[in-house]
């Protein structure tokens, strides 16, 4: 019995030993670390250097963009050999790539201090790039913003164009393990959306396993898209599996079809050829006058019926969308025309009459606010929306997003001139009405936002502006953000609404450093959410939508509205801003006190002070004065997922612990 033991646990040294050795020198995953730019995280710096030599070749991935769109080009941002990129790629050297296109560059990766990393170099051409943007926009994470800092002298607050920065690239070298297995070349290739471990493996034709072993990863693990990931390879990795790349890169436009080409050469064959075509094209021209024809005479008749279509209320698409189409003037009826065709492909076309039946005829008793008006639509609730005149823009929007956190337009209707549109419901209406309503004894005590709730609404609208500046397609600036455009569903879950000011961003822009900026002579917003930038100069970025977000998350915590008059009842006091108090608040000292006071009473102190804090810290940091220094979306969206970590770990008991324990230290 002794002797079975100890075999056993000789075995089970054994297995420790081999498992110890198969993950020694292996480099840990990132995940997602590369957003926090104010910690150092160890992993963010870059792979580890304890391969088995200190230098190497080592091979990295970079997605074709408009600006860097060919070898000599991407050879420049990378500082590497664009000869090298074009062999690999079997491209031209000069010759231009489609931007998206996937390539494979090779770089020269060595020991620098702890970690391993290609030396690049970048000279600052906008005068709103941070380190942030130049590692996870220009150069699509092969750097972190952690990196940056560490290798450069600049403070992030006083970057300026033409100021050049050593760009550490993110690459490693083969293990000890690795090279003993026959692995010669680590290639780090940078996760995006849709991808797993097999569609990875598959599409650099590499060994799951070993992409598991070189990441410290298993099965289970789960990947985040700008994530990079080592792919171990036996010999030059010069094989991407473009089949997959569906995943990757944008739809190619239709290609007309290629007529096979006939077995033959000899002159019967081409007789029968050009007879087809000339087949062909005669029964084309034949179609096409036949489809002439017709279409005038429809004309004639609808436009002879027209009046008499009117007259008897027919509310169809036809009737309701001409109507509309004659109320326009001349130049913009075709531009009408064109998007009312656009949107009705997915969306319900409801008729007047539906509406009317829903809301009891736009009855006030189902009035939600202003033009908002409740429908019930066999049984299932949506907000009925009145528009005076066209509202092409916000349907267009709506119709290219889908996010679980934006509201959701399910249809519409054209009747006398004005749209109709039909979103879903959101039960517990507006975020403004539940924190600031002047009769605030109406609310019962269940609609009181507890801090966990309030947490979460702020982590839902980051998740639904993160989306909309980094992921959608286009991306968008929603230009509008403010509680009151924040609905709560039966959940209290936020959704984002109202687009009608949204912003397409600079589509030849998205994958540079710039921060996509545009001016507009049109200021429009609500005072208190519009940042000094936009007020003064007109600049729209997507920082205006970061500043907006910092005053709701100033009214989570508050319960304050974004501007207030001080002064005697009744009489029009000073204006105050939110935004501008809590720097007075988190400044000096008694941050403590000043901190609890500034905290919505709803709150009944059950909160916790520290994470208070943070929240606090991170919305000043949303609305500062300078665009620069204010977070990118990104940043404040992983914030705010691990402040909701640890609010939803903790218990008010602890806080009410800690309270009794300071005030019996004093």
């Amino acid at each position: 019995m002794a002797a079975a033991t100890a075999i056993f646990q000789y075995i089970f040294l054994l297995i420790l030993v081999y498992q110890f050795d198969q993950s020694y020198g292996q480099q840990s995953y990132l995940n997602n670390k590369q957003f926090d730019c104010n910690v150092n995280w160890s992993t963010a710096m870059g792979f580890k250097c304890n391969g088995a030599a200190k230098s190497c070749r080592s091979y990295l991935t970079f997605r074709a963009t408009s600006t860097y769109n060919s070898p000599v080009t991407i050879a420049y941002l990378l500082d590497t050999d664009a000869t090298e990129i074009a062999r690999i790629n079997n491209v031209s050297d000069v010759g231009r790539i489609p931007s998206g296109t996937l390539i494979i560059v090779p770089v020269n990766c060595s020991c620098s201090g702890e970690f391993y990393q290609h030396n690049a170099s970048y000279v600052l051409k906008g005068t709103v790039e941070t380190y942030y943007a130049v590692a996870n926009e220009t150069y699509q994470g092969l750097t972190t913003c952690q990196s940056l800092q560490a290798q450069n002298s600049y403070n992030f607050r006083n970057l300026k164009v033409n100021m050049k920065l050593n760009i550490p690239v993110r690459c490693a070298c083969p293990t000890k393990n690795q090279t003993a297995s026959g692995f010669k070349y680590l290639l780090a290739y940078l996760i995006t959306w849709g991808d797993s471990f097999e569609a990875i493996a598959s599409m650099f034709n590499a060994d799951v396993q070993s992409i598991y072993a070189a990441n410290e990863l298993s099965p289970n693990h789960l990947i985040h898209p700008f994530n990079p990931l080592l792919i171990p390879y036996k010999s030059e990795p010069t094989y991407i599996n473009t089949s997959l790349l569906s995943f990757h890169l944008p739809p190619s436009p239709p290609q007309l079809p290629v007529v096979p080409a006939p077995p033959t050469s000899n002159n019967s064959s081409r007789k029968w050829v050009f007879i087809g075509v000339g087949i062909g094209v005669g029964v084309l021209l034949l179609l096409l006058v036949g489809f002439l024809v017709w279409f005038l005479r429809y004309r004639h008749r609808k436009g002879t019926s027209l009046a008499e279509t009117k007259d008897h209320g027919d509310n169809n698409f036809a009737s309701e969308s001409v109507d509309v189409y004659r109320a326009l003037p001349e130049s913009e009826s075709k531009s009408w025309s064109e998007g009312v065709k656009f949107a009705i492909e997915s969306l319900t076309m409801y008729k007047y009459e539906e509406l009317q039946h829903a809301t009891g005829s736009f009855a006030e008793a189902n009035r939600i606010r202003g033009s908002v008006y409740r429908g019930n639509f066999k049984g299932d609730y949506a907000a009925v929306k009145m528009i005076k005149g066209e509202a092409l823009e916000e349907i267009n929007v709506l119709k290219q997003i889908s996010h679980s956190n934006i509201i959701r337009l399910s249809g519409f209707c054209l009747h006398d001139g004005n749209t109709y549109l039909v979103y879903e419901y959101a039960e517990k209406g507006g975020l403004s009405d539940l924190l600031h309503s002047q009769n605030k004894e109406s609310y019962s005590s269940s609609c009181t936002l507890n801090w966990k709730q309030r947490v979460q609404i702020a982590y839902d609208v980051a998740d639904a502006v993160n989306y909309l500046h980094n992921y959608a397609n286009p991306p968008y600036i929603h230009k509008n953000l403010k509680s009151s455009n924040i609905l709560l569903d039966g959940n209290m879950r936020a959704k984002v609404s109202n687009f009608s000011l949204a912003r397409p961003l600079n589509a030849d822009n998205q994958n540079e450093g710039s921060l996509n900026v545009q001016m507009t002579r049109h200021v429009i917003g609500t005072h208190g959410y519009m940042p000094p930038e936009y007020i003064e100069n007109g600049l729209v970025t997507p920082k205006l939508d970061v500043f907006a977000i910092g005053v709701v998350i100033l009214e989570l915590l508050s319960g304050r509205e974004a501007i207030r008059h001080q002064g005697e009842v009744g009489k029009l006091g000073e204006e105050e801003l939110l935004y501008a108090t809590i720097n007075k608040v988190l400044d000096g000292e008694n941050v403590r006190e000043k901190l609890q006071d500034f905290m919505d009473p709803q709150f009944r102190n059950e909160y916790p002070l520290d994470l208070a804090h943070s929240v606090a810290q991170l919305a000043r940091n949303c609305v500062a004065y300078d665009l620069n220094t204010r977070p990118p979306m990104a940043e404040v969206f992983v914030t705010l997922s691990k402040i909701l970590s640890s609010s939803l770990d903790w218990d008010p008991s602890d806080e009410l612990e800690r309270s009794r324990s300071l005030d019996h230290a004093r």
